[in-house]
């Protein structure tokens, strides 16, 4: 059995954190869903030339990323 790979989503948001969509996967992969969440606060930071009302962030599972289509990238400010 292969261990379980996480990564972290940066995701988009709008007001109220409706209508979330990933725009961003970190590239990091990370081994627990533990040491993934350590990682967001500094994720977050990478992450504010995006123009959303809203920017979150999520640990999934590297395999559910991988059947997903790539994530769109936003053009810098």
């Amino acid at each position: 059995m292969e261990p379980v790979l996480y990564v972290l989503a940066i995701l988009g948001c709008g007001d109220g954190q409706t209508r979330c969509q990933a725009v961003r996967i970190e590239p990091a992969r990370y081994t627990s869903v533990a040491s993934c969440r350590a990682a967001m606060p500094d994720a977050l930071l990478r992450s504010t030339d995006l123009e959303f009302p809203v920017v979150a962030s999520e640990c999934r599972k590297a395999a559910q990323v991988a059947a997903v289509k790539k994530p769109v990238r936003v053009a810098a400010r």
